[in-house]
């Protein structure tokens, strides 16, 4: 196929260009992250999933301490996800700040 007749888009590639479009037009440039950026959010990243590897040990410990109470291992799971959604927030701000930078 030459370049004339090149394959039709797919809508994911005509949104990515309707978005590109807007983000120019509203004066927002994109920069390719360095290699510092990379290994920050790299280093963020690893950083988190050992954090979060220590939340399902104590999450597990405490589901065998709680095995047999329905509402203890209620609350083990609720407190599970709150900690697990709070280091998610923490990892997406972090990256968002190096990102900035």
């Amino acid at each position: 196929m030459s370049k004339k007749e090149s394959a039709p888009k797919s809508s994911i590639e005509l949104a990515m260009e309707r978005l590109q479009a807007e983000d120019r037009a509203a004066g927002i440039e994109h920069q390719p992250l360095t290699a510092r950026q990379k290994d920050q959010i790299a280093e963020v990243r690893q950083k988190a999933k050992a954090n979060l590897a220590e939340i399902e040990i104590r999450r597990e410990n405490d589901r065998v301490d709680a095995e047999g109470d329905p509402e203890k291992l209620r609350e083990i799971e609720e407190h599970f996800e709150i900690d697990r959604r709070r280091l998610e927030g923490r990892i997406e701000d972090e990256v968002a700040a190096i990102k900035k930078r």
